[in-house]
């Protein structure tokens, strides 16, 4: 199931990428102008929020510590959302990783989020086996959302 604004940007991409077969009336031309005005508009408004808030990223930790400091746990940025939040304290709890991004990506409804993450936890492993634990783990939030973009690795 979509949400509102999922189901408005897909009806807009496919409006604007249908070319119109035969001449349109004035009133049609300016209704579809004025569509694809409101969708780059709100396209360019969501780009300009997304730029002005960082993404949720935790600094990276490089291979030069010496082995005897103990690796430091990450610090939850303090620009999640609520979902974003949820997903990042789920994720930290099982996975204790070295590197994690956590980022809503549906535009703001909550429903589809990118998620990067980096953790001894998946050395060993080949790809499916990291991304179905990150999928077990957050079972309970995953049927509530559209998709999530992941991506794992070992550090």
């Amino acid at each position: 199931m979509l949400c509102r604004s999922c189901m408005r940007n897909r009806l807009t991409q496919r409006l604007s990428q249908t070319a119109p077969r035969r001449p349109l009336s004035s009133a049609t031309t300016s209704r579809l102008q004025l569509q694809q005005t409101s969708s780059l508009l709100s396209q360019t408004q969501f780009l300009q929020s997304t730029a002005r808030r960082a993404l949720s990223t935790s600094p990276v930790r490089f291979s030069t510590q010496p082995q005897d400091s103990p690796i430091v746990p990450l610090e939850k940025p303090a620009n999640l959302t609520e979902g974003e939040a949820q997903v990042w304290d789920i994720l930290i709890a099982e996975f204790s990783p070295t590197q994690l991004i956590v980022q809503d990506i549906s535009g703001g409804c909550g429903s589809m989020y990118g998620i990067d993450i980096s953790s001894e936890k998946f050395r060993g492993l080949g790809m499916l086996k990291q991304q179905r634990l990150v999928n077990a783990a957050l079972a309970d939030l995953v049927k509530e959302w559209h998709g999530v973009q992941l991506k794992t690795r070992a550090p």
